[in-house]
């Protein structure tokens, strides 16, 4: 079991990778005249018919109250429109436009050509081991929160 002294220094790097990473992805992105969580909906909508924003959300873990900015200003650039839903007439479809669609299919391969220099210098196994230990580590953040262990102890029992 790790100690509590693990802590703070584990988490800390894992923010500043996390941080690292998002800076390097947004360099290429930024090169399309897109923001991160723009090019997150343009690759997730790729290849698809549309979907919800419920559905984009959940793919994409951009909160609601921010989905609707980032869809409008990407119906702003002419690369995603909004259709009515055929199944709820209550909800509508995002999806990519022509233009949204071309920009897709041109730049995703070379986005993860991009993405993929980072493990260049890893051994196959090296980023097994690491997506393992990744995995493991969101499961169980995930547990302990679906079983109510996200207040603080002094908290937990009220």
């Amino acid at each position: 079991m790790a100690s509590t002294a693990t802590f703070p220094t584990v988490l800390r790097e894992l923010l500043r990778t996390h941080q690292a990473f998002l800076a390097y992805a947004a360099s290429h992105v930024h090169t399309l005249d897109l923001t991160l969580p723009q090019y997150d909906i343009l690759i997730t909508l790729g290849d698809t018919a549309g979907m919800s924003f419920k559905k984009l959300g959940e793919k994409t873990l951009i909160t609601k109250g921010t989905l609707t900015g980032v869809i409008s200003r990407l119906e702003d650039k002419g690369l995603v429109q909004r259709a009515a839903s055929k199944t709820d007439g209550r909800s509508q479809i995002v999806q990519l436009s022509a233009a949204g669609g071309d920009l897709y299919q041109r730049s995703y391969p070379e986005h993860l050509a991009f993405i993929n220099r980072i493990f260049t210098d890893y051994a196959p196994e090296e980023v097994g081991n690491l997506e393992a230990a990744l995995r493991r580590l969101q499961q169980t953040v995930s547990t302990l929160r679906s079983e109510g262990h996200g207040k603080p102890a002094d908290e937990a029992d009220e």
